[in-house]
């Protein structure tokens, strides 16, 4: 299974935590899209987006990270845990894995990428975005031990990809006690050092 990314980003992060989750062994493939290796006419006809992360599972493409988690988990899982079968559970792992990418890492896009990838002083009101993101999540988590219901699923690890990129790069999660408890907690799952690996790769881009 060919998986085509970058070990600092989040989005393919979270899919390595859910393929070790699964037991699955990815065969990785560096892109690096600063030398325009997404561009090449091999990669547009494997994903015409030219995004990462890239799936290839035996000749069938995909891309979007939270897709492929959830593709992954219903795929490969010995049981339904990381993506529960049961209508209400499993929308409610979707709703967390759209606050994911719509709310939580879309605030950390918008504040950081800008100053890093444009050196354009940081914005206090997409500042506040952020602070309002930990404040949903803080709510999500009061009385709970994971992101989406009383196990630990495919949400919980496509979040802790984000929080921890969010924690190398200096944002005071202590603040959010519920926050805090739940990512202590997630640290301990299969992949987290790989991970954490991978956001202090992207830590440089501060640097």
């Amino acid at each position: 299974m060919d998986f085509y990314y970058l070990p600092g980003s989040a989005p393919c992060r979270s899919v390595l935590l859910v393929a070790k989750s699964l037991g699955i062994e990815l065969n990785k493939k560096l892109l690096h899209l600063s030398k325009g290796e997404h561009l090449t006419p091999e990669f547009l006809k494997i994903n015409p987006q030219h995004t990462i992360p890239t799936l290839v599972d035996n000749g069938f493409a995909l891309w979007e990270s939270r897709a492929i988690l959830v593709y992954l988990a219903q795929k490969y899982g010995k049981d339904d845990s990381l993506f529960p079968k049961c209508p209400k559970k499993q929308a409610l792992v979707n709703q967390r894995l759209y606050f994911d990418m719509g709310t939580l890492y879309k605030a950390f896009a918008d504040y950081y990428y800008p100053q890093i990838f444009a050196k354009t002083p940081a914005d206090p009101e997409m500042y506040k975005k952020i602070e309002a993101a930990f404040d949903l999540l803080n709510t999500f988590l009061e009385g709970n031990s994971y992101v989406a219901g009383d196990q630990l699923t495919v949400a919980d690890l496509a979040v802790l990809a984000s929080v921890s990129t969010f924690d190398v790069s200096g944002f005071d999660i202590s603040k959010y006690p519920n926050v805090a408890k739940w990512y202590e907690t997630a640290k301990k799952v299969p992949g987290w050092e790989e991970n954490y690996a991978g956001a202090l790769e992207f830590k440089k881009f501060f640097e």
